[in-house]
C-alpha cells in the first residue's frame, strides 16, 4: 500500500445515491448520476447503478465508452456540448447530447445517419449563466422546432440550462420558471410533450428541497451531490436526510515533523505556484508535511481533516504543511492523517493515476 491513498467507501456512496436518488423520485424529478467528479471509477461507477439510476452522464466521452463497455442497461449523457472533431465517438457512445449550436447539430444528424442511429439531443438555454445555451429566447424556442422538423436523425429529448457553474448564477424559481415557459411553448410549436426538462445539477437540489422547484422541472444531472454532499451544507445550507461526506477519504503520510516560526523568514514574493500569500506572526508552533500536494488534490482549502483540530496551513505541488499544534495526538514522521473532501479536491484525486485506490466495502 502506498500514499497517497483514496479510500472508497461504496456503503455510504450507496446511501447518498439512494437518498438523492428516492428524495428527487417524490416531488417528480429524476436525476442522471453525474459519474466525471470521481473520473468514472469502475467500482463507484458499479454501485450507482445499484443504487438504481439508469442514466449516466459526463463530459468525457471516455467515461461513457466505459460505461457502455461494462454493458450496464442505463441511457449515457454527454454533458459537455460536443466538438466537430468527437462527433463519430459522441454518437457511438452517448444516447443523449446537450446541444446548442445550429451547426453542430446539422453535423450530428449527418453523423446519425451515417451510423443508422436516432440521437437524442436536449438543447440548452443559457439563462445568465453565460456558460453553454441560447440566450435568446425566441432564438431557442425556434432551434428547437428546426431540429424537431427538419433532421430526421434527431430526436428532441428535451431542454435544459445550466447555472452556477461560470457564472455563480443560482437557481431560483424566477430563472427556472423561464426554461418551463419555454418548453411549454416549445411543446405548442411542435404539437408533443418534451420527455425532460432538466433544471440543472447539484446547486438546484436546495430549491427543490424548499419546494420552490417550478413544476414542470423534472429532471437533474447530479454528480457532486451523490459523492461529496458536504457542499450541499457549506454552500447550500441544504441538509438532504440520509447524506454522509465519509465517501471518499484522502490519507497521507508524514515526512516531516518539527517545530518552526509561522512567518516565513526572508523577503517574500510568489510561491511555487504564482500565489500572493499573507501569514500570520503565531510565533513558533508544530508542524507537519505530508507527502501529497496539489498534484494529488488540486486545492488544499477543498481538503477537511478527519482530526478537527489540524489547521491546513498550505500546500506546494507535492507537499501539505499542516498546523498541529493543538492536536491531542502527537503526530510524528510515518504518521498516516486522513481527510474528507469537497469538489475540486475529488476530482484531482480520482484522475490522478498516482494516487493510491482501495475498495473498502
Amino acid at each position: 500500500m502506498g500514499y497517497p491513498l483514496l479510500e472508497i467507501h461504496h456503503q455510504p456512496i450507496y446511501q447518498n445515491a439512494v437518498a438523492i436518488r428516492r428524495y428527487c423520485a417524490a416531488q417528480g424529478v429524476s436525476v442522471c448520476a453525474v459519474i466525471k467528479g470521481f473520473h468514472a471509477h469502475p467500482s463507484i461507477v458499479r454501485t450507482q447503478v445499484a443504487a438504481g439510476f439508469s442514466m449516466l452522464g459526463s463530459a468525457s466521452l471516455p467515461h461513457l465508452a466505459a460505461v457502455k463497455a461494462e454493458g450496464y442497461a442505463v441511457e449515457t449523457l454527454a454533458l459537455r456540448i460536443p466538438m466537430l472533431s468527437e462527433l463519430p465517438e459522441l454518437v457511438r457512445v452517448a444516447d443523449i447530447s446537450l446541444n446548442s449550436e445550429w451547426v453542430t447539430l446539422q453535423a450530428l444528424d449527418r453523423e446519425a445517419a451515417r451510423q443508422e442511429k436516432v440521437h437524442h439531443v436536449i438543447l440548452m438555454r443559457d439563462l445568465g449563466d453565460l456558460r453553454e445555451g441560447v440566450f435568446d429566447s425566441a432564438a431557442f424556442r425556434a432551434l428547437a422546432e428546426k431540429v424537431e422538423n427538419t433532421m430526421p436523425h434527431l430526436h428532441l429529448r428535451g431542454i435544459g440550462v445550466n447555472l452556477t457553474c461560470y457564472g455563480s448564477v443560482i437557481p431560483t424559481r424566477e430563472n427556472l420558471s423561464v426554461l418551463v415557459a419555454d418548453a411549454r411553448a416549445i411543446e405548442e410549436r411542435i404539437g408533443r410533450r418534451l420527455e425532460i426538462v432538466s433544471g440543472g445539477s447539484t446547486s438546484s437540489l436546495p430549491l427543490l428541497q424548499r419546494g420552490e422547484l417550478p413544476e414542470g422541472i423534472n429532471h437533474l444531472r447530479v454528480g457532486e451531490g451523490l459523492i461529496v454532499p458536504c457542499d450541499l451544507l457549506d454552500y447550500w445550507q441544504c441538509r438532504i436526510p440520509g447524506l454522509s461526506n465519509h465517501t471518499l477519504i484522502l490519507k497521507g503520510e508524514v515526512v516531516e515533523a518539527a517545530r518552526k516560526p509561522t512567518m516565513p523568514v526572508g523577503e517574500k514574493g510568489r510561491d511555487a505556484l504564482g500565489n500572493v500569500k499573507q501569514y500570520r506572526d503565531l510565533g513558533w508552533r508544530k508542524r507537519v508535511l505530508l507527502a501529497m500536494g496539489v498534484f494529488d488534490f488540486g486545492d488544499c482549502d477543498k481538503l477537511i481533516p478527519c482530526d478537527p483540530s489540524i489547521q491546513i496551513l498550505g500546500a506546494s505541488s507535492d507537499h501539505l504543511i499542516l498546523d498541529v499544534e493543538n492536536c491531542s495526538c502527537d503526530y510524528q514522521v510515518g504518521d498516516v492523517l486522513a481527510f474528507e473532501m469537497h469538489y475540486k479536491a475529488m476530482l484531482f484525486a480520482t484522475a490522478n493515476p498516482l494516487v493510491d485506490k482501495r475498495d473498502m466495502d
